[in-house]
C-alpha cells in the first residue's frame, strides 16, 4: 500500500477498466481473421486481444510481422469497429459513481488508452462519460503511441504533471509497465481482462476487485 497524501491526478485506462469492450473486440478480431481467410482463433486468444495494441494482436494471431498483411487486418477490424464494435460495449458497474466521487473530492481525471481517439471519444460520448475527464490521450491510427509508456510520458509532459502526484489505473500489464517506466504508481483492476498474476508480476502497487474498492482506496489511504 502506498501513501496517497500527495495524489492529485488519476489516469484511467478505458478498455477493461471503465468499460467492458470484450464482445466488440472479440467479434471485430474474429471478423478480420475470417475476412483474411485465416482459421478462427481460440476464445482464449481472442480474449487476450483486449488491452494490447491492435497491431501486436494481429502479429501474434497471424504469426507474421508482414506490414501489408497486418495493415489489411487492421483496416478490416476498424471498419467493423466503427459500424458495430464500439457499441458492443458496456460500462462496468459503479463507474459513474466512482468518477463522480473522485471528481467531487478534487481529483483530476484523465484517460490514457491504446484505442485511437476516434473510437475512444465515441465510446465515452455514447456512455456520457466524457465530461468527467480533463483530457484523454489515445493511440494514433498509424500505430504511434500504442505503447502505454509512450502515451503516459506524453500525457505527463503535455499536462505538466509530476509522476509522484499521479496514479495509473488499468487491467493489463501494459498499464502497469507503462506507469512504472514513467516513475508512476499503478493500481491493477482484477475485474477486467488481466489476471492477478499478470498484474502482480508487472509490478502493480495495489489491486482492486471493483470500482467501490478503487474509490475507497483512493479516498481513504494515506
Amino acid at each position: 500500500m502506498f501513501d496517497n497524501s500527495d495524489l492529485k491526478q488519476v489516469i484511467f485506462d478505458l478498455d477493461g477498466t471503465l468499460t467492458d469492450p470484450g464482445l466488440g473486440i472479440i467479434r471485430c478480431t474474429l471478423h478480420a481473421m475470417q475476412s483474411l481467410g485465416r482459421p478462427d482463433p481460440t476464445m482464449d486468444q481472442l480474449r487476450a486481444c483486449v488491452g494490447p495494441p491492435l497491431r501486436d494482436n494481429f502479429i501474434s494471431l497471424l504469426g507474421t510481422d508482414d506490414p501489408v498483411l497486418i495493415e489489411n487486418a487492421v483496416e478490416v477490424y476498424r471498419e467493423r469497429t466503427a459500424s458495430h464494435g464500439i457499441y458492443e460495449n458496456e460500462v462496468y458497474p459503479g463507474v459513474e459513481v466512482m468518477l463522480t466521487t473522485l471528481r467531487d473530492a478534487g481529483f483530476g481525471l484523465l484517460i490514457a488508452t491504446s484505442r485511437p481517439e476516434v473510437f475512444a471519444g465515441a465510446i465515452l460520448r455514447n456512455f456520457k462519460l466524457d465530461h468527467f475527464f480533463s483530457a484523454r490521450y489515445c493511440a494514433q491510427l498509424d500505430g504511434s503511441l500504442s505503447e502505454k509508456a509512450d502515451l503516459i510520458g506524453l500525457l505527463l509532459q503535455t499536462e505538466g504533471l509530476v509522476a509522484n502526484n499521479c496514479v495509473m489505473i488499468g487491467d493489463r500489464k501494459h498499464d502497469v509497465i507503462g506507469a512504472k517506466k514513467n516513475g508512476m504508481r499503478a493500481i491493477g483492476v482484477t475485474y477486467g481482462y488481466g489476471s492477478v498474476k499478470e498484474l502482480t508480476e508487472a509490478g502493480a502497487d495495489h489491486l482492486c476487485g471493483n470500482t467501490d474498492e478503487i474509490t475507497a482506496f483512493l479516498m481513504n489511504s494515506g
